[in-house]
C-alpha cells in the first residue's frame, strides 16, 4: 500500500476562495478586517508563521498588526499591549503566538484577551463554548485538520456527516491549542476519541492506542515521532507537527513534521505532508476566523 497524500496546498486554494469573497461582501458592507499577531521572543517557527499570516492578509486585503516584544518583556507589559489590541477598532481577531516565555503565564494573557476578538478560542469563555458544541470560533489548527478530514472523504466518496460514527480517532497531544480543541470537535462528529500524550507513552501504552486508530492525528512537537509501525494498516494520518531542522551538510533550515512520512505511508490509506498540508489550510482559516469576527463585531454594533 501506498498512502495517499492529501494536498493541504490545493485545499487552502478553495478555502482562500471562499474567505476573499466573505472580505469583499464585507467591505461593501463598510466593514474591514484586522488581523494582529502578538509575538513575543524570537521563536524560529512562530517567527516564520507570522511573516506568512501578514504577507497571506495584505493578499486578501484584510488590515494587519503585529506586535513584536523581546523575550524578556515583563508581562505586565505583554498584558498591557494585548489591552491596546482590544481597544483597537481596526483589530478584529487577535492571535497570540507560541510559545510565550516561561515567566508570561498564558492563561493571564488568555484571559486578557477581548472574547469577541479572541479567534483562537483560548479565552476560556470560547474555550467553554467550543466545549459545549457551541463555537463562536474553532480554533484555526483543528479546524484545518477537520477540514481537511471532511474533505478528503468527501472526496472519496463518503459522507462526512456518517463516516465518523463510532470510528476511533486517536489524538496524539493535549496543547490546549489543538489537542484538546480537536478533542472537542472529534466528538462532535460522533467519533470515539482518545487522547493520548506523554504520560501515555511513559505508560508503554501509546502504540496500542495509535494501532487501533482508524484516524491519528499527531501534534506532538516531536519531529518523525510516530513511524509506520505505530500506524493501523488502512488509517488516515493527519500530521500538526511544524519542527525546524538543520541539515548538517548545508546548514539550511527545513520544516518536517510529528509523522515519518516514508514508513507510514506503507501502511496508511492516506497521510497528510509537512509541508504541504495542515499548514496552508492554518493560515487561511485564521483569516476565515478574522473575517468572522469582524461580522460579529458589526451585528453587535448595528444591534
Amino acid at each position: 500500500m501506498t498512502a495517499i497524500r492529501i494536498d493541504g496546498e490545493h485545499l487552502a486554494a478553495e478555502l482562500r476562495a471562499e474567505v476573499e469573497a466573505d472580505t469583499r461582501a464585507l467591505e461593501a458592507a463598510g466593514v474591514v478586517p484586522g488581523l494582529a499577531t502578538l509575538l513575543v521572543g524570537d521563536d524560529y517557527a512562530s517567527a516564520a508563521y507570522e511573516r506568512r499570516v501578514r504577507r497571506l492578509s495584505e493578499e486578501l486585503g484584510c488590515r494587519y498588526v503585529c506586535e513584536h516584544l523581546p523575550g524578556g518583556v515583563e508581562e505586565a507589559e505583554v498584558l498591557a499591549i494585548v489591552g491596546k489590541l482590544n481597544a483597537d477598532p481596526r483589530v478584529s481577531g487577535i492571535l497570540v503566538l507560541r510559545p510565550l516565555p516561561s515567566h508570561v503565564d498564558e492563561g493571564h494573557v488568555y484571559r486578557r484577551l477581548d472574547p469577541l476578538k479572541d479567534i483562537e478560542a483560548v479565552h476560556p469563555e470560547n474555550a467553554g463554548l467550543l466545549a459545549l458544541g457551541q463555537p463562536r470560533f474553532v480554533p484555526s489548527t483543528p479546524a484545518s485538520v477537520f477540514w481537511m478530514l471532511d474533505r478528503y472523504v468527501a472526496d472519496t466518496g463518503r459522507d462526512p456527516k456518517t463516516f465518523y460514527n463510532g470510528l476511533d480517532l486517536v489524538l496524539v497531544g493535549r496543547s490546549n491549542n489543538v489537542g484538546k480543541p480537536a478533542l472537542w470537535l472529534g466528538l462532535a462528529r460522533n467519533a470515539t476519541v482518545i487522547s493520548a500524550h506523554k504520560f501515555t507513552a511513559q505508560a508503554g501504552r501509546l502504540k496500542a492506542h495509535t494501532r487501533a486508530a482508524d484516524i491519528l492525528v499527531v501534534a506532538a512537537g516531536l519531529p518523525r515521532f510516530v513511524t509506520g509501525d505505530m500506524v493501523k494498516p488502512g488509517a488516515i494520518v493527519i500530521d500538526v507537527g511544524i519542527n525546524p531542522e538543520k541539515d548538517a551538510e548545508t546548514g539550511r533550515v527545513r520544516m518536517v513534521g510529528d509523522v515519518d512520512i516514508d514508513s507510514v505511508e506503507e501502511v496508511a490509506e492516506a497521510v497528510s505532508p509537512v509541508p504541504g498540508g495542515v499548514g496552508p489550510i492554518t493560515d487561511v482559516f485564521l483569516l476565515r476566523n478574522a473575517v468572522h469576527a469582524a461580522r460579529l463585531q458589526a451585528r453587535l454594533h448595528e444591534d
